[in-house]
């Protein structure tokens, strides 16, 4: 049986961005802090950190965050970047302004460009970030694109045969699995995750991608209740989605 961890209560609600050491300090002694229904005045208390914890403490009447290992899975909207320092609109901002100072931070697991839609992850788990992101995890990625043209036609044999290399590109791209859902809208699911993959591929075949649309990472597939600009809390079953082989 594990051992369940502990924290002491002014570092956990401080690296969850409720504010300062001594901020918390003063909640605590104001009575603003209950565990189990009673009061914690002492904001140096160890306490342990499980998984029922966000419904079991509150600050001000309302159940905490999530601690540290937290994952979600967010409908990236059109027009917003993924970076914590670019300008304009970033993911970051789509999520509740504490998690931003939240330590360790949430991160995008990959990238979606500013003009691509879609499934995007985030998580402040370093292990399980790498474990995506790690090639020999071989988690697929699917892409709904929308053509400037009609398809030719050759691109499915192009993109199985693996020999496609793209400009500025010392090797080729690995097989890409593609369907032709009707003349200029195809799905592909990449193995890799080259800079703009997807645009670039099919303007090496001499088409232009004017529509990208994210649905499935792995075996994970965007929600259809959660719309653009939303997110969820990703439990066990979804994140072990993320490794599971897709249909």
């Amino acid at each position: 049986m594990s051992k369940v961890p502990t924290a002491r209560l002014d570092k956990l609600l401080a690296n969850l961005g409720y504010g300062s050491r001594r901020e918390i300090a003063g909640l605590a002694r104001a009575g603003r802090i209950v565990l189990d229904g009673a009061s914690l005045d002492d904001a140096g208390a160890r306490i342990a950190v499980t998984l029922d914890l966000p419904a079991r403490l509150t600050v001000d009447g309302e159940g905490i965050d999530p601690p540290p290992g937290l994952a979600l899975m967010l409908h990236k909207p059109l027009g917003v970047t993924c970076s914590h320092k670019e300008a304009g609109p970033l993911v970051y901002g789509l999520l509740p302004e504490r998690w931003r100072r939240r330590d360790p931070a949430l991160s995008t697991v990959g990238r979606l460009d500013k003009e691509t839609s879609g499934l995007l992850l985030l998580t402040d788990d370093g292990a399980l970030l790498h474990r995506i992101i790690a090639p020999k995890a071989n988690v697929a990625k699917r892409y709904r694109v929308t053509l400037d043209r009609p398809l030719r036609g050759d691109e499915g044999a192009i993109l199985a045969a693996g020999t496609l290399t793209l400009e500025d590109d010392d090797k080729p791209l690995l097989p890409v699995g593609f369907s032709a859902d009707d003349a200029t809208h195809a799905t592909v699911t990449l193995h890799e995750g080259r800079y703009h993959q997807v645009r670039r591929m099919f303007a090496a075949m001499g088409n232009h991608v004017t529509a990208l649309h994210r649905d499935r990472v792995g075996g994970l597939d965007l929600p259809a209740d959660l719309p653009a600009g939303a997110y969820r809390v990703m439990d066990s079953l979804a994140i072990a989605a993320v490794f599971a082989a897709a249909e």
